[in-house]
């Protein structure tokens, strides 16, 4: 499975992006800004092609499986060997504040410049399944991180 992170906007706190599956558009997303020096929790993770796992440990896969249950929860969506970078997860949040370099899930993208997604329980809750299911069937899962390419 191929996962592309499309980073359309770059601003001071944040960085708003679109998220395809298999090149399918599925929602926004927003992570923390480009710095060109890293910021521990205040900045986004490098362009680049990583392999994502689960990862069962951890308050934030314990958190989501009280949340979810096990039926639905089989571990948090790992982005592996970042380079400067660990345990960037894909998660639920709505605006820079809840992410350290990981990557917010959203279904509306607020288009007043402001850094916030809408209804990201429900953006997360889409994209868990097809990458869990996956993950599960021991199907290697990509996600790209790219920035928009406009020619």
């Amino acid at each position: 499975m191929e996962i592309d992170v499309i980073r359309f906007n770059s601003k001071e706190d944040f960085t708003d992006g679109l998220l395809y599956i298999n090149g399918e558009f599925q929602i926004y997303t927003l992570e923390d800004e480009y710095r060109s020096v890293k910021v521990f929790g205040e900045t986004r993770i490098p362009n680049g092609r990583y392999k994502i796992e689960f990862r069962n440990v951890g308050g934030f896969n314990n958190k989501y499986l009280r949340k979810y249950g096990s039926d639905f929860h089989k571990g948090m969506l790992w982005v592996k060997d970042v380079p400067n970078f660990e345990y960037i997860l894909i998660h639920v949040g709505n605006d820079d504040d809840d992410t350290a370099g990981c990557l917010l899930t959203g279904m509306a993208n607020n288009a007043n410049n402001v850094g916030f997604i809408g209804n990201s329980r429900g953006a997360y809750e889409k994209i868990y399944p097809p990458i869990r299911d996956a993950l599960l069937k021991s199907e290697d899962v990509y996600v790209n991180y790219k920035p928009i390419n406009l020619f």
